[in-house]
């Protein structure tokens, strides 16, 4: 016999279906049924359906009611006329729902929606008295259900959070019914034609086609788990949606999340030369369960013809006009693919030195760095956002008070650059001074007067060396020196962070110290978003020289191509992670350590400096993002040493993890070029750290025995557009608000904390409430773990004083902390005293 659905589908009858119904009817009056009253009533029920053709459903429900009342099970048999009338009920809403919306393929979806959201908070009902307000006449179909998808986004409140989830369900049927729409237009139905008629249009790489045949791209898309989809709130899907889908030129979207997701992982997987698909699944898993993150260069640009993978670059600006324009070069070059940068201005002579001899003829950094921020501006990333830019200078630079204003809205218009990202080095000298006495002097002075006089460049030293040799200088004659007091250098630091949440700081001692390779260079300042803390050199020419070849004149330049930083980032999504679990968070992070790896392989390289330090260092950054999630899931406060030993424990056992894939993969494919001599060979990095535990000693000896396959692992990065997609809190950041709507773009869109309910809402406490001595203390925690840096941003509001700011930072330095990003101000006011020592 088969069942007839109400939809006209047929379905082969299982009678265990029917008992699962009845035994249900009975726990809802608090008797469950035993097996024995079970099998009777099935019983009754075939022998009032009696043999014979095809049954509808409903036929079969009307002998389930006649089989309780005869049997005398009378609350029973109430019940279950209740529930059924419910069901109807519910049907006919869906009915309506989906022929006001026009779009009778919306019931599949509606009743999962009823099915996953049964609370009262998430009726239907509600929907449609919402949809039905903005309802018009004579409204077209697709305007309908995008009328529909804004009702259950406005529905959405802190009571109600879950509307997000429902909007995008709704958001995600509309936009596959358009893509199949598409695909049909097109003749596409498998994964297979998809990908070659996408290469053909010259919006997929053709190297994805030349690496996998049509059968093995046909065994990939079974992989494809559409049910994942439902993962996303309405904001990640919206966000990936616009903006990271492959679409045509004229913006047509041909390709769906899911399809995004497998794409990215057979990028990621092309070198593979074992188990190739096994790892395109693994890979695929990650991104798709949203437990990774990919950076969002590798998330837009994988699979695609220009696969600009990375997003974090560094040079160091040389001392020379030459070396100066081609820093910009670089940065434009960067900028054009999509890629953040860093620049180290801390070389550069400062206003008023000499040029060949000449006194007083250098005007100084700032005119440079407004040439970087002219270029921000002008190579704008083919109109989708500025270029992005952070200039670093050293706090004993002559030219720092100028440097300090270059955002802020006091002082001359000329001398300002709002569009870069001021960031300053500072030694552990300085913070040492600093929580003492302010009225001390500090001595300011020009890296090429130095390199003149005293035959060392003093930015080439750190630590212990960098002190004797700063003192030796302010103590030469012959060094012309712009001293100022400690109090009105961090005055001026600490105005231009409350106005403009920069500079950043970069403390050079604490970087260096920790630094695993530090016998083949030093680090002069971090990246774009202070997380990346890796060797650096400039690039330099060595000659020009004019050639003839084949008859024609040309003029060829050697460089010597210095340590010019790329660093490809992805992230753990700890909120979407089982974190206990040791063994998971091994194979996550194995497999992660493993895709960035390979992105070293397959990037293109928007220039070859960035190719030959990556390739030489084959540094990652693997960072995390919802970390305020992980705490609020665990009921976890983030003011309580319970955080901070929670902490300590699981970037422990994160940074263990990535060590032995990295050591892993060195005995795989071997170990990176100098390897040899670095921390990890010595075993430096684990004394540093104080891992002596049995389970580190071995693992140091594994490493010095297989070596490191990269020489950088860890950085945590702010992760704000990948952690909306993934639907989780952004980096290391508590939460600004657990909810509110925000207008972009002609549509509202809700910014919900992850899985806010009643067990969790108290345990996001608003980030500019937070005493910030427990962020900084937590970043100290994390950072002995983390072997380079990590985004972390200050909140503050103007009930600080310049002193209690100040404090962070000298509390940031005292827990050994490499960098603070953002100084995040609730209002542009600060309660400033007289002095800041008061």
């Amino acid at each position: 016999m088969q069942i007839i659905k109400r939809s006209g589908q047929k379905q082969t009858y299982a009678p265990g279906k029917i008992t699962a119904a009845i035994q249900k009817v009975f726990v809802s009056t608090g008797q469950p049924a035993p097996p024995s009253v079970l099998n009777d009533l099935l019983s009754r029920i075939e022998a009032l359906l009696g043999p014979g053709a095809d049954r509808p459903v409903e036929q079969i429900q009307d002998k389930v009611e006649q089989a309780l009342m005869e049997s005398g099970f009378y609350p029973q048999a109430k019940s279950y006329i209740l529930y059924r009338q419910k069901r109807t009920a519910l049907r006919d809403l869906r009915a309506s729902l989906a022929t006001a919306a026009g779009d009778p393929q919306l019931l599949p979806c509606l009743e999962k929606i009823q099915r996953d959201f049964p609370e009262q908070a998430y009726s239907l009902q509600a929907l449609q008295i919402k949809f039905t307000s903005f309802l018009k006449a004579d409204m077209p179909a697709d305007e309908r259900l995008t009328a529909l998808i804004k009702a259950a986004v406005e529905l959405t409140t802190k009571e109600a959070p879950q509307w997000e989830m429902i909007a995008a369900r709704l958001l995600r049927h509309q936009f596959s019914q358009r893509l199949a729409r598409e695909m049909d237009k097109r003749g596409l139905h498998t994964f297979s034609q998809k990908v070659r008629y996408l290469t053909e249009e010259g919006l997929y790489g053709r190297y994805i086609s030349e690496h996998y045949t049509a059968p093995e791209l046909e065994a990939a898309a079974a992989f494809l788990c559409p049910e994942r989809d439902d993962l996303f709130t309405y904001s990640g899907l919206d966000l990936l949606l616009q903006r990271y889908v492959i679409s045509t030129h004229d913006h047509i979207p041909l390709e769906s999340p899911q399809e995004m997701f497998l794409g990215i992982a057979l990028h990621l997987a092309m070198a593979e030369t074992s188990d190739r698909l096994g790892w395109v699944k693994r890979f695929y898993d990650l991104l798709s369960k949203m437990e990774v993150t990919m950076a969002t260069p590798t998330l837009a640009n994988a699979r695609k013809p220009y696969h600009q993978l990375s997003s974090c670059f560094i040079d160091t600006v040389p001392d020379s006009l030459d070396g100066i324009y081609r820093s910009i070069d670089n940065f434009a070059k960067v900028s054009k693919f999509g890629g953040g940068m860093g620049l180290y201005f801390g070389k550069v002579r400062a206003t008023g030195s000499s040029i060949r001899g000449f006194q007083g003829a250098a005007g100084g950094i700032i005119r440079w760095i407004k040439l970087v921020n002219d270029t921000a501006v002008a190579v704008d990333q083919l109109g989708v956002r500025q270029g992005a830019v952070a200039v670093y200078l050293d706090v004993w630079h002559k030219d720092l008070p100028e440097f300090l204003q270059l955002r802020t809205n006091n002082g001359d218009d000329r001398m300002k650059a709002h569009d870069v990202f001021p960031a300053v080095c500072y030694p552990d000298l300085f913070w040492r001074l600093a929580s003492g006495d302010l009225d001390q002097p500090w001595h300011l002075l020009c890296p090429h007067q130095v390199l003149a006089v005293k035959g060392y460049a003093l930015e080439d030293y750190w630590g212990e060396e960098w002190e004797k040799r700063y003192l030796d200088c302010v103590r030469d004659a012959r060094l012309t020196k712009r001293t100022m007091r400690i109090k009105d250098i961090v005055r001026l630091i600490l105005r231009s962070a409350v106005e403009t949440g920069t500079p950043f700081a970069f403390n050079r001692d604490i970087v260096n110290r920790a630094n695993p390779n530090g016998h083949q260079g030093m680090i002069y300042c971090s990246n774009l978003c202070t997380e990346i803390a890796q060797n650096m050199a400039p690039i330099q020419s060595v000659h020009t020289q004019v050639k003839t070849q084949d008859g024609d004149t040309m003029v060829v330049t050697t460089t010597r191509p210095g340590e010019f930083v790329v660093c490809n980032l992805a992230s753990l999504s700890l909120g979407n992670l089982p974190v206990e679990d040791d063994a998971y968070l091994r194979e996550v992070v194995k497999t992660a350590v493993r895709a960035l790896d390979n992105v070293i392989d397959l990037n293109f390289y928007p220039l070859p400096y960035a190719q030959l330090t990556n390739q030489k260092y084959r540094s990652i950054g693997l960072g995390v993002s919802g970390y305020h999630h992980m705490l609020a899931k665990r009921k976890i406060k983030w003011e309580s040493e319970q955080h901070l030993a929670f902490a300590d424990d699981l970037f422990e056992r994160i940074n263990r993890a990535a060590i032995a894939a990295s050591s892993d993969l060195a005995a795989e494919k071997g170990r990176y070029a100098l390897f040899e001599g670095s921390d990890w060979q010595t075993g430096a990095y684990f004394k540093k750290r104080g891992y002596t535990s049995p389970s580190w000693r071995a693992l140091a000896q594994k490493v010095a025995a297989q070596g490191m396959r990269n020489a950088y692992l860890l950085a945590v990065a702010p992760t704000s557009s990948t952690s909306i997609i993934a639907g989780t809190t952004a980096g290391l950041d508590p939460l600004m608000r657990r909810f509110f709507l925000e207008e972009k773009k002609g549509h509202m869109l809700p910014r919900v904390a992850p899985e806010l309910s009643p067990a969790t809402y108290w345990y996001y406490k608003n980030a500019h409430q937070i005493d910030q001595t427990y962020t900084v203390r937590a970043c100290g925690v994390r950072q002995r773990h983390i072997d380079q840096a990590q985004s972390v941003n200050l909140y503050i509001t103007n009930d600080y004083t310049m002193r209690q700011v100040l404090g962070l930072y000298i509390k940031a330095w005292e827990c050994g902390v490499k960098t603070i990003y953002y100084v995040r101000s609730r209002s542009l006011e600060v309660n400033d005293c007289e002095s800041c020592s008061s």
